[in-house]
């Protein structure tokens, strides 16, 4: 690749910059001793001020004399308003300088101490010494200027608003007639945990490279991108990095570790296999449909520069694919052979892994630098060299499907209201529940039902138009507002509301606004807000509801839904047992179990589905060895022992 050519700088050139630096740095300094001091000391600050000042003045000139000498003797152009400028402009400065110390030390008129007049005389100074360097721009070096200018974008912190967005503005807009950037990015200051501004003598400041040391650089510019606005205060402490860095990057980094694992175990080589996207099954759609649906959505918003709402649509579809899409394909990956299905999986999986690794590589580059060079070079030695190299990733508009996306979406509302359901009865998971009714604007499909039945472990799923039913509703009159309309008839109305049949009574209520009474030949129409309302889930029935979504869970168990909760628990439980006995994932073992009859009988009759779940080659019943435990399965005491074959 060519090197662009780059404006040089002379040793001298830098020494002036440099001066000029220390300069600013001195007007500052001097103005603030000089408002502690006496009119003496005052007075001296400022010949000392004004003497330096014509010192660089005079260190300035000469290098812009003797770069116009040059300029000529090479017969190169030289216009005589930049060289007028380059002269005339310091000094300007040097004269503004003066005359804002005069009066704000010794003048009585009030002026704005803000220091406006010193951000203008460094915007004088440093214009006349932009014209000096300008004077060196060959030919290339004035057209790449031309075609990089102005900026896309500036950043820098709310407290350099005039020090430089507005010095930059001005500069730009005398030398041509425009803005030197297009957008602004202002960024705000950084605070401890309280809100306080960070100081050493408070004690509350933050070395940043013990942060960077104890959390990583990835963390913090993720907790940075995520946390706020960049033009908020940002409120810097460890919990926050931390809990950002879970949510996102460890969710991410475990599921890429959840492939790698099972890749090494099947010798899987993306490079032999394509992504078939018309063959696929309905899940890998929806994820690659997500996939693209966030990629636009991140290029739009950083194009925008909306850098949060970047980060939280990354954040979000991570989270689905951890946490939906590998949860609900596991067993597709626990596969023998290598199907089709399998492949199907592996594909999706590994494509979304590389794709949401290079819309993420800006925000956190060392992660996603370490997941390409895992995923992609050590199997194709022709790929890119960095993932930092690589083209955003490109949208497949044809992959985009917004009612899968929107079907998807509902299924998971359901089975959240399901998980609250399941809670309010306080039912375990793993105990299978006979039937569960759900109330939706639009009835799914068997490919979701089974999903959703698979999810929440019951054994049948009804969409039903009204689950009303499983709800009773009571009435009382709301005093307060009641009490002033029909005084007189408040004892009527209370023993009305108490007899009428509630379910009734709410479907009138929803479909009108009002409940209708006929008291004593007296018409009563009562609002929502005229009415106490309680409800009661009919025995045996437990409802949730979310806007337009309900479910309806009959927690009535029979004796065979009790006893495959019983299997569950066992499998869970010997799982464990695996984990915490050091055994790899593909180990075969051997089962024992005992101490309790009933789960003894239990075992037995299903020990075929047992030792299927857990890789098992064989189960010995009334006897324990290897890794052994005692154990609590619904109130029943057990000891279990699991060893590797």
């Amino acid at each position: 690749m060519k090197k662009k050519k780059q404006i040089q700088l002379t040793k001298n050139d830098l020494i002036i910059n440099r001066r000029l630096s220390k300069l600013f740095s001195l007007i500052n300094k001097y103005e603030e001793l000089s408002k502690k001091g006496t009119w003496l000391y005052k007075l001296l600050l400022g010949v000392l001020l004004i003497a330096t000042a014509i010192i660089i003045y005079a260190l300035f000139t000469t290098n812009v004399i003797a770069s116009v000498i040059s300029n000529i003797n090479n017969q190169k152009n030289v216009s005589i308003v930049e060289i007028a400028l380059a002269f005339f402009l310091p000094l300007l400065n040097i004269i503004a300088t003066g005359l804002f110390y005069f009066e704000t030390n010794y003048c009585t008129s009030k002026i704005d101490t803000n220091n406006k007049i010193i951000d203008l005389s460094n915007t004088v100074y440093e214009l006349g010494y932009n014209l000096y360097l300008n004077g060196k721009l060959t030919k290339e070096n004035k057209e790449l200027f031309e075609k990089q200018f102005p900026a896309d974008f500036i950043s820098e912190a709310v407290d350099q608003t005039r020090g430089w967005f507005y010095s930059l503005l001005a500069e730009s807009t005398i030398l041509f007639n425009q803005a030197p950037y297009k957008n602004v990015i202002v960024l705000g200051h950084v605070q401890d945990e309280n809100g306080q501004k960070m100081s050493k003598s408070k004690g509350n400041a933050v070395d940043p490279f013990d942060a960077l040391e104890k959390y990583g650089a990835d963390a913090i510019r993720w907790y940075f991108y995520i946390n706020s606005a960049p033009w908020l205060p940002n409120r810097f402490h460890g919990k926050a990095v931390q809990e950002g860095q879970r949510k996102f990057m460890g969710t991410l980094w475990n599921t890429y570790a959840f492939f790698v694992l099972y890749a090494n175990i099947d010798n899987f080589d993306p490079t032999k296999y394509t992504l078939d996207y018309d063959n696929l099954p309905v899940m890998d759609k929806w994820l690659l449909s997500k996939l693209n649906s966030v990629v636009k959505t991140v290029d739009d918003c950083l194009a925008n520069y909306k850098i949060p709402e970047s980060a939280r649509a990354l954040q979000e579809f991570v989270d689905e694919m951890s946490n939906w899409y590998v949860r609900r394909s596991r067993e597709r990956f626990w596969a023998k052979g290598m199907e089709q299905d399998k492949i199907n999986a592996y594909m999706t999986l590994y494509t979304a892994l590389v794709t949401i690794s290079k819309a993420a590589a800006p925000m956190i580059p060392f992660m996603t630098e370490e997941i390409y060079q895992n995923l992609v070079r050590s199997v194709d030695k022709e790929a890119i060299e960095s993932i930092h190299l690589c083209d955003f990733p490109k949208v497949e508009e044809a992959w985009i499907n917004k009612e899968l996306e929107d079907d998807m979406e509902e299924l998971l509302k359901i089975v959240v209201l399901g998980r609250a359901a399941r809670n309010t009865a306080n039912i375990k998971n793993r105990q299978p529940i006979g039937t569960m009714y759900i109330k939706a604007d639009k009835e799914m499909g068997q490919f979701y039902t089974d999903i959703i039945a698979d999810e929440l472990n019951v054994k049948e799923v009804k969409f039903a138009n009204d689950v009303e039913s499983f709800i009773s509703y009571s009435f009382k009159p709301q005093l307060r507002t009641v009490g002033p309309k029909y005084g007189k008839l408040l004892n009527g109305i209370r023993t009305a509301l108490a007899e009428i049949n509630g379910t009734e009574a709410m479907n009138e209520l929803r479909s009108t606004g009002l409940l209708t009474l006929d008291i004593n030949g007296n018409k009563v129409e009562l609002s929502e807000e005229d009415l106490l309302i309680e409800t009661a889930q009919t025995e045996g029935y437990v409802t949730e509801a979310d806007g337009d979504i309900s479910v309806v869970l009959d927690t009535n168990l029979t004796p065979e839904l009790i006893e495959e909760g019983f299997v569950r628990e066992i499998v869970s439980k010997v799982q464990t047992m695996r984990k915490e006995a050091g055994f790899e994932v593909m180990d075969k073992i051997h089962i024992y179990a005992k101490d309790n009859d009933k789960i003894l009988e239990l075992m037995k009759n299903h020990k075929e589905e047992i030792m299927s779940e857990v890789l098992a080659e064989d189960m010995t019943l009334g006897t324990t060895d290897g890794y052994v435990k005692e154990w609590n399965i619904n109130k029943e005491p057990v000891v279990l022992g699991v060893a590797k074959m």
